[in-house]
């Protein structure tokens, strides 16, 4: 059987995830969506940066992919700063009676907790009204820290804390948007940011804390943040912008899952944008890796590097898109609703051997 898959955005991630698409078997690209006219027209293949035609043409006609009716839709688009805006369009998708699998908003992969149920029971609803369901996920929020730690858990005879990290050098990240406007680099170290506004860092990575604890039944009392930034120490060229000297250019936050006066879960980002900053802050194996920590019997250290052509940021944004597109089979076979990790069986990359 063949699912047939309509991909909404090709901008960082949505870009890869046409190139996934376009390598499964199983998958039937029938529709491309983008933002603007500079790339409506164009051939799905020269968007993907292959060197082949598909025969898919790209538009900005919203309506006509929804009215192809495909099985699934790949929704990549920036959603961090349009937050409300892209669930309804997520709702809207829901409703017409199509599957979606989404890099964002990222607190919909385990909104329970996070949000309350006023947020939530609006998309539960299109979904149940579309006979369709919702999966949200990625590298981060997503299989990083989610399936990951869980998996290294099953080992463990006892567990008194678990960390995930992400240890990243984000100066080849290609998304000026995230960093300086989202995350505030380059901007003064008294300014706050959207992602350093308050509640927002537990907004979108608490769903992490409170997803894995509800897998390893455990009880929370809170979940907090705190974050630290340090400035460049000379200036740094990044995404083609410079980083002045004493503009922030190095940050970390941590969201911990607390009962009583216990750190029991704990999610971390240490991001620089040059690897000589922070020396005291927790190093990435190599030039960036995800890492998982379990305190307890025995304890547990699994770092995991990635590169895409030498490059782990781009190797991450190719993680992301190919984690959506892996699991649009087991999306579409699961029952209405909203999804979450451990409501999937677990996805492979079937049918990718050359």
């Amino acid at each position: 059987m063949k699912y047939r898959v309509v991909q909404w955005s090709t901008g960082n991630v949505g870009h890869y995830a046409l190139r996934s698409i376009l390598a499964r078997p199983e998958l039937d690209l029938v529709g491309v969506w983008v933002s603007g006219p500079e790339k409506a027209g164009k051939d799905a293949g020269e968007l993907a940066g292959l060197d082949r035609e598909t025969g898919v043409i790209a538009t900005t006609d919203a309506q006509s992919l929804l009215d192809l009716r495909p099985d699934c839709i790949v929704y990549t688009a920036m959603a961090d700063d349009r937050l409300l805006e892209a669930v309804e369009d997520l709702k809207s998708f829901l409703r017409a009676g199509i599957n979606v699998v989404s890099s964002s908003p990222v607190f919909l992969q385990f909104p329970y907790g996070t949000l309350p149920d006023e947020a939530i029971d609006p998309i539960i609803e299109a979904a149940r009204e579309g006979g369709t369901s919702l999966w949200v996920n990625g590298i981060d929020p997503g299989w990083a820290n989610d399936w990951l730690p869980l998996l290294l858990s099953s080992g463990a005879e006892r567990i008194d804390a678990l960390i995930c990290s992400e240890i990243m050098d984000y100066s080849t990240y290609d998304n000026p948007k995230v960093l300086f406007d989202i995350m505030g680099f380059g901007g003064a170290l008294d300014e706050s940011p959207l992602l350093l506004q308050p509640g927002v860092l537990t907004l979108a990575w608490g769903s992490v804390v409170r997803q894995l604890a509800a897998a390893l039944d455990v009880e929370l009392d809170t979940v907090t943040q705190e974050f630290e930034r340090l400035p460049a120490t000379e200036d740094l060229t990044v995404c083609g912008r410079t980083v002045a000297a004493g503009s922030a250019a190095a940050l970390r936050f941590q969201i911990t899952g607390r009962r009583g006066d216990r750190s029991l879960i704990s999610l971390e980002h240490v991001t620089r944008l040059h690897p000589d900053l922070a020396p005291d802050w927790p190093q990435p194996t190599g030039k960036g890796c995800y890492r998982v920590e379990i305190k307890g019997s025995p304890d547990y250290q699994l770092d995991l590097q990635l590169y895409a052509d030498g490059d782990h940021a781009e190797a991450g944004v190719i993680g992301t898109a190919a984690r959506l597109v892996s699991a649009i089979p087991a999306v579409v076979q699961a029952r209405s609703g909203l999804l979450t990790a451990t409501d999937l069986p677990l996805t492979t990359g079937r049918g990718l051997f050359s």
